[in-house]
């Protein structure tokens, strides 16, 4: 297998890693920098997209006709690994990479027309309402009801771990729409406007947030919320096939880019950090012998995303593959934030560990890279469930790939 780079190829990475080095802003690197979790407001975060879609660069993944990048496999890759080198961080996934997939399949045109050109510049911004209390990897038995009443449904229920709920212009929403023996076929699509009367958004408040204002995820309850027709994505009770095509995206990133910027990241940490036999932590036998068996096995799985980089280059499909990328990825994802609490220590007890700007009268605790890593720690406990919990996903790969 050739995995190396075309010419055209290393040009392109050039390129990239030129803009961004001046496009993401050095104000913004520093007040990432002091952040406990190294999380920006929504104005930071909007700012960026929209700089992004100036660029072209927004939706790697929208083909050219809706105003997208049009990028090959290769090229998002190598976009990927050069933004997690100057840690400028994705777009928000929700709309760019989730829902406008699915209304450029399935929505009408006048909804392409309406919603697109909006996702795109981030003038709105998308929450997802799937899971459910009860209902999560068992995402069709959801219960939150959609009562035609002529020209509007009239929705009732609740969602969880709805995360960035309450940033949200919009929600596309799975609900029923119809009691069926298999479930999935009572199931619609929709999209919800979040200042429609009858939406109430709660905090859940979990244990990795720090006392600096972030809070990632909510409750949303519908009490009779009206919901035009028109805003119905595919036929009604097909929105299960719109959810599982969305999943796709969801599931199929590459892993890789990322982790190894974490991996380089905890190895310039471990070189600096005192040990307590005078020497430094990355001579620690014990520790690089995890350390390395976490690299081996990123390095197994960067070589199974270019062997799949190949194959979608070639015009396939992802299929159960993105199950085995989700599975091996968050499984280090959490490897990661493992070490990176061992070569804290006590340092990453306090869980309000944002770093002071300058000017401000107090110091931080403990060493700089110290910042934040129980937080991520205790966020990234939730990477195996989400998009499908891991079991889930082995489920997938044993049916699809091993035919058992």
């Amino acid at each position: 297998m050739d995995i190396s780079f075309s010419d055209s190829d290393r040009q392109f990475q050039q390129e990239v890693r030129e803009w961004l080095e001046n496009a993401w802003p050095q104000e913004i690197r520093d007040k990432q920098g002091r952040s406990a979790l190294g999380k920006l407001s929504k104005d930071d975060i909007v700012g960026w997209q929209k700089r992004l879609a100036e660029k072209g660069w927004a939706a790697t993944n929208w083909p050219s006709e809706y105003g997208g990048a049009s990028f090959t496999p290769t090229q998002n890759y190598i976009f990927d690994l050069e933004r997690a080198r100057v840690g400028a961080p994705n777009v928000v996934p929700f709309g760019i990479t989730m829902v406008a997939p699915v209304i450029m399949k399935f929505g009408t045109q006048e909804q392409k027309d309406t919603f697109l050109p909006s996702i795109l510049n981030s003038d709105i911004w998308f929450c997802q309402g799937y899971s459910e209390p009860g209902s999560g990897s068992d995402l069709a038995s959801l219960k939150t009801k959609a009562e035609d009443k002529g020209d509007h449904y009239l929705v009732n229920g609740v969602k969880t771990w709805t995360t960035l709920a309450q940033y949200a212009d919009w929600m596309f929403c799975l609900v029923r729409t119809s009691d069926e023996d298999i479930r999935q076929l009572g199931i619609s699509f929709l999209l919800i406007d979040m200042n429609t009367p009858g939406i109430d958004v709660k905090p859940i408040v979990t244990l990795d947030e720090p006392g600096e204002g972030f809070q990632e995820i909510n409750m949303v309850y519908f009490d009779n919320v009206e919901v035009p027709k028109d805003n119905l994505i595919g036929e009604e009770g097909k929105g299960w096939t719109c959810a599982k095509y969305l999943l796709e995206f969801e599931r199929g990133n590459a892993y890789s880019p990322s982790l190894n910027g974490a991996m380089q990241h905890l190895q310039s940490f471990a070189q600096a950090e005192a040990a307590g036999d005078g020497g430094v932590y990355w001579e620690n036998a014990d520790f690089q012998r995890r350390y390395n068996d976490v690299k081996v096995q990123l390095l197994a799985m960067e070589y199974t995303e270019l062997r799949i980089l190949g194959a979608l280059a070639a015009g396939q499909n992802v299929g159960p593959e993105s199950s085995m990328l989700k599975t091996r990825g968050t499984e280090l994802q959490q490897a990661v934030t493992e070490l990176a609490m061992e070569i804290s220590g006590t340092y990453a007890s306090p869980l309000d560990q944002s770093t002071p700007a300058p000017g401000d009268n107090f110091q931080s605790v403990g060493p700089k890279d110290a910042n934040g890593v129980s937080q991520e720690y205790f966020n990234t406990r939730k990477v195996s469930i989400y998009a499908g919990s891991n079991e889930i996903q082995r489920n997938i790969m044993a049916k699809l790939v091993l035919g058992l």
